[in-house]
C-alpha cells in the first residue's frame, strides 16, 4: 500500500467530469423550474471554476456574478474577482457587505475575528439569495468536497446553496479542472485563502496542506482504508488524527438538522 494510489485515485477525466457538471446545472436547475444561476465570486479557484461550468452550462447571460467584499478583503481578491468577470462574460453585481456588518457589531459589541468571518459569511448567502430572487436563479455552491469533509466553512454561510456542482471534487482534483477550462493563470496559481482577514490563507489555518490531506481522505473516507493501512502508506499519527477528528466533528454541518423522533 502507498502513497501513489491516492494519487492514481485523485486523477480525473477532466473533459468527462465538465461535460457531467454541466449536464447536472442543466438538469437540476431546470427541474427547479429555472433557467439562471446565481453565484459569490470571490476571486477564488472554488468559485472561478463554478462560474466556468455555470456560463458554460446556463450561457454567460444567464449568470450571475456577485461580488461581495468586506473592508478588509484584499486588493488582490477584488482584481481577482473582476477577472473573472470579465474573462466569463457573465453578468455582475458588487454588493460590498461592510455597511451592514458593521452596523450589526456596532450593536452587538466587540467581536472576535471568527465571529465576524462567520457574520460575513451568512451576510454574503443572504445577499445572494437576495439576488436570487431579483434576478430570477437558483443560488449554486462554491464549497469543494476537501472543505465540506474538513468542516471548513461557515454553516447557512458560504456551505449554503440551492445545488452544488463541485462539492464531490477534492481540492486537488479541482486544481486539475480548472487547468482544464483555462482559468486565468492569476486564479489557478494563488494560495487558498477565505481572504477572512489579512493574511489569512486555508492551509494556514487548517495546520496541513490540501495535497497532504486530499491523498488521506480519499484513502480514509473513499476507499475505507484502515488506520492502520494509512500509517504503513506513510501518513503521520498527527495527520490522521487530525483529519479524522475535524471530519467527525463537522458532521453536523453536512446534513440537515437533526429532528428529535417522538415516540
Amino acid at each position: 500500500m502507498s502513497i501513489e494510489q491516492a494519487d492514481a485515485y485523485l486523477k480525473i477525466d477532466c473533459r468527462r467530469v465538465t461535460e457531467m457538471l454541466c449536464r447536472f446545472l442543466r438538469v437540476e436547475i431546470g427541474r427547479a423550474g429555472y433557467e439562471k444561476a446565481v453565484l459569490g465570486l470571490s476571486g477564488g479557484l472554488d468559485s472561478g471554476v463554478a462560474a466556468t461550468l455555470c456560463a458554460r452550462a446556463l450561457g454567460p447571460e444567464n449568470v450571475l456574478a456577485v461580488a461581495m467584499p468586506y473592508k478588509t478583503s484584499s486588493e488582490e481578491t477584488r482584481r481577482d474577482s473582476r477577472t473573472m468577470i470579465e474573462w466569463l462574460g457573465v453578468r455582475s453585481i458588487d454588493l460590498p457587505i461592510a455597511d451592514q456588518v458593521d452596523a450589526y457589531f456596532a450593536r452587538a459589541g466587540e467581536a472576535s475575528r471568527l465571529r465576524v468571518a462567520n457574520k460575513c459569511a451568512r451576510e454574503r448567502m443572504a445577499v445572494l439569495y437576495d439576488q436570487s430572487a431579483a434576478f430570477g436563479g437558483l443560488v449554486i455552491g462554491t464549497s469543494n468536497k476537501s472543505e465540506i469533509l474538513l468542516g471548513y466553512g461557515t454553516q447557512f454561510g458560504d456551505t449554503a446553496s440551492a445545488i452544488n456542482p463541485i462539492g464531490g471534487l477534492y481540492k486537488t482534483q479541482l486544481r486539475r479542472l480548472a487547468a482544464h477550462l483555462e482559468l486565468p493563470e492569476s486564479i489557478r496559481s494563488k494560495t487558498p485563502t477565505a481572504d477572512l482577514w489579512v493574511g489569512q490563507t486555508d492551509e494556514g489555518e487548517l495546520g496541513f496542506s490540501y495535497a497532504d490531506a486530499d491523498r488521506l481522505m480519499a484513502l480514509m473516507v473513499d476507499l475505507r482504508w484502515r488506520r492502520e493501512e494509512l500509517l504503513r502508506a506513510g501518513f503521520s499519527a498527527e495527520l490522521i488524527e487530525r483529519v479524522s477528528t475535524l471530519i467527525r466533528r463537522n458532521r453536523y454541518k453536512r446534513r440537515m438538522p437533526r429532528i428529535a423522533k417522538i415516540v
